[in-house]
């Protein structure tokens, strides 16, 4: 009776487990349908050589041609993704974005002032949960380190530390590439700069950077322009302090032309959360909801990762043994992340309020 109890326990947990599967398969191709109804997907902020993201866009156009990727403002930050869903509240148009890739402190922002809207994609559960809203509101993508970039054609000698960058040599040479008053980059470049100094992680730490940023500005050496590789190549920013997979894909795509050096420096080691949310008013919500089931499968998070982006599911793809090596193989040694720190989101809220109200009246450098 007992053998009988157990394989009928057995049978109902198969059962089971393969309508959970069927349920799956269906919830999917209702989803696809729907999303080859809309036929548009609104990204924005998302440059091709951001964490891989134009290897990503051309997998989600292969696997879904019937969908057209309609890519709005690339070069924005954070706060203007949540400026364009305010903006187009009322707006069905082209100018409206589905999707949002914010930085960790924009996500419970965007939550709380009503612009995004729930989803869990079909591999939630991997997601570690102190990176994601409970409710599905906003969940982490990927995460890289805070370096700096340099072009070894006008550097002789190449800083590897924050205090390094103060230095005479470096005089109208140092850029964030970003807006700190706008760019969640450049917001935590700035907290990285005040970790450095031995301040603490939050509000501390992002007023001592801003009084590093003000020490830099005032020795000449801080350039206020938005750095990116053209700007690195032709001289104007010949050092820049950028997350370590962006700095990864720009020595890509310069190929040697400048030669350049990736560093991750000695202190102030500052790992970064990014995430992903749907806006509330998505004129495509199908294909919003089709985009993250891609980026969160595992051709998604691979593509990330071949962006030199640690995914939010890398430990469980990892112990699951489906990572490539190769893709292992070109990222950073793994001790360059031994020491990084990952902010709470309190600590990253803390140092946004302080950076985004101080900039101004502390650095006062115009970043353009």
């Amino acid at each position: 009776m007992l053998k009988r109890n157990i394989l009928c326990l057995t049978t109902s947990v198969a059962v089971l487990m393969s309508n959970g599967a069927a349920f799956a398969e269906a919830h999917m191709a209702e989803l696809e349908a729907a999303a080859k109804a809309e036929g548009m997907l609104s990204t924005i902020a998302l440059p091709h050589d951001w964490c891989g993201y134009g290897n990503v866009i051309a997998g989600f156009k292969a696997k879904y041609p019937e969908i057209t990727v309609n890519e709005l403002n690339p070069d924005a930050g954070s706060a203007d993704e949540l400026e364009a869903v305010k903006a187009n509240k009322d707006n069905k148009g082209p100018q409206a974005p589905d999707v949002l890739d914010v930085g960790l402190a924009f996500g419970p922002q965007a939550k709380a002032e009503g612009l995004t809207q729930p989803y869990k994609v079909s591999t939630w559960d991997e997601i570690p949960a102190e990176i994601k809203d409970a409710d599905g509101h906003w969940y982490a993508d990927y995460y890289g380190v805070m370096s700096f970039i340099v072009n070894k054609d006008l550097v002789e000698n190449v800083p590897q530390d924050w205090a390094d960058l103060l230095k005479p040599e470096y005089a109208g040479m140092v850029a964030l590439a970003g807006d700190p008053r706008a760019s969640n980059q450049a917001i935590l470049g700035v907290l990285a700069a005040g970790m450095s100094t031995g301040a603490a992680p939050g509000e501390a730490a992002g007023k001592a950077g801003l009084e590093f940023f003000k020490a830099l500005n005032d020795a000449g050496n801080f350039v206020p322009v938005i750095g990116k590789a053209g700007t690195l190549a032709q001289g104007t920013t010949p050092i820049m302090i950028m997350w370590d997979y962006n700095a990864l894909a720009a020595r890509d795509t310069l190929a040697g032309n400048p030669p350049v050096e990736v560093v991750v420096p000695k202190s102030g080691v500052l790992a970064g959360v990014y995430v992903q949310a749907i806006s509330a008013y998505a004129p495509q919500p199908n294909a919003a909801k089709l985009w993250m089931e891609y980026l969160y499968s595992d051709e998604g998070q691979l593509g990330w990762l071949a962006g030199y982006c640690h995914p939010a599911r890398f430990n469980a793809m990892a112990a699951a043994g489906k990572i490539p090596q190769e893709l292992l193989d070109a990222l950073p040694p793994a001790e360059s992340y031994e020491a990084a720190y990952f902010p709470t989101l309190e600590e990253v809220d803390a140092n946004k309020a302080a950076v985004t109200a101080g900039w101004d009246s502390v650095v006062g450098a115009n970043v353009e």
